[in-house]
């Protein structure tokens, strides 16, 4: 168990945060790289043609140790809908075809697939919610011949819920299906092994549980996938530009050649100088506590709270379908309106989705955060 560790953030005692599935506040060292970052600009003189690659590669490497991926099989992208969307242009679909999703899905692992199934005449197979929470059966249930691709979470970023990945993979493989992940809310906060998993593409955006900055971006290519078509082509995600433009007397050399392994999926202008010190400083430290440890100690906040929030009228998800870092309280009979306002009045911070309080504490919370979020839900619970 890691013991709280609010002194690395600079978060003030009145603020009691359970929004780190929404964005997670800045780590201070975080904070310091990129001021460092910033001021590198201002002497530009001072970057060379390796500063364009070896940080990225750093990143690189740091995002791949926490999925069990090697350094290689690691694109650097801008947002996880550019993940769902390289995916989305690599993969085929046919008319009558079916493409799986939940119901409620996060939109950026929706939109490519529901393009395409009115582009191809594909049908989208959405997975209604289940009663028991228990989404690994209803997705098993719902792939079969005709699945083409299956795009899911791995838990659901409404209220954290699971989907046993490993159980959907066996499963697509047999059926010759493609499978996409958006471990956007889990990567950081959940153990995760691709080469157990084996998906086709796995996308995570960095500034909420990896604790990176806005607008960076990470996307897993399988082996098998890595000779795909990027969304882009730009002068880094070709190979022989390490040291700089090539040139032949007077005339300028553009390689034909890809960048090996995942990295033709690279976006542009990777190497932002004060974007990758931020995620090298955020994912060094994810990596110090440990993925099964971060899991561990905040599932011990979350069942406290799911606990609690049950004993004042709230609906729970049962132990066996919670993510542990991620969880939502739900009103059965509808959630009255301006919740998410009313606790934020009182320095308690959570994000509502539809009947459900969204709740995602970290390593910040300390007992007396916990204390005032289940006072500040008392007033608002079913019946009060």
């Amino acid at each position: 168990m890691i013991p709280c560790q609010r002194d690395l953030f600079d978060i003030p005692d009145a603020v009691a945060y359970f929004n780190c599935a929404y964005i997670a506040p800045n780590l201070k060292s975080v904070r310091a790289a990129g001021e460092a970052g910033v001021a590198r600009k201002s002497t530009p003189w001072n970057i060379h043609y390796k500063d364009f690659h070896e940080e990225v590669e750093t990143v690189r490497g740091l995002f791949a140790l926490l999925i069990g991926a090697q350094a290689g099989d690691v694109a650097v992208i801008p947002a996880a809908s550019y993940g769902a969307a390289t995916a989305a242009a690599n993969l085929a679909v046919e008319p009558g075809d079916r493409i799986v999703f939940l119901e409620n899905q996060h939109p950026s692992n929706i939109f490519p697939w529901r393009e395409m199934c009115e582009q191809r005449g594909a049908e989208a197979a959405i997975v209604a919610k289940p009663e028991d929470d228990d989404w690994t059966t209803r997705v098993l249930d719902a792939i079969d011949e005709r699945t083409a691709i299956v795009a899911l979470p791995n838990c659901h970023w409404s209220d954290g819920t699971v989907v046993d990945l490993v159980a959907v993979g066996q499963r697509y493989r047999t059926m010759g299906a493609a499978l996409v992940v958006d471990a956007t809310q889990s990567a950081g906060a959940m153990p995760i092994d691709v080469k157990a998993v084996r998906p086709d593409f796995m996308f995570a955006s960095g500034y909420k549980w990896l604790m990176c900055p806005y607008a960076l971006s990470f996307l897993y290519v399988a082996p098998e996938r890595q000779a795909g078509r990027p969304l882009e082509a730009n002068t880094f995600d070709h190979t022989g530009t390490e040291g700089g433009q090539t040139w032949q007397g007077g005339t300028l050399q553009y390689p034909r050649q890809w960048a090996p392994g995942a990295r033709r999926f690279d976006m542009g202008e990777r190497a932002n100088f004060a974007l990758m010190p931020m995620a090298a400083a955020a994912l060094e430290q994810v990596l110090e506590w440990g993925i099964g440890d971060i899991n561990r100690s905040v599932r011990a906040l979350t069942d406290t709270i799911c606990d609690g929030a049950a004993r004042i009228g709230f609906a729970v998800p049962p132990p066996t379908a919670r993510s542990g870092h991620l969880t939502g309280l739900r009103f059965p009979g509808g959630a009255p309106t301006g919740v998410q306002d009313r606790l934020a009045e009182r320095d308690v911070y959570i994000s509502m989705r539809g009947d459900t309080v969204r709740v995602s504490p970290h390593l910040w919370v300390n007992q007396a955060d916990v204390d005032r979020l289940l006072a500040a839900l008392a007033e608002v619970a079913p019946g009060a």
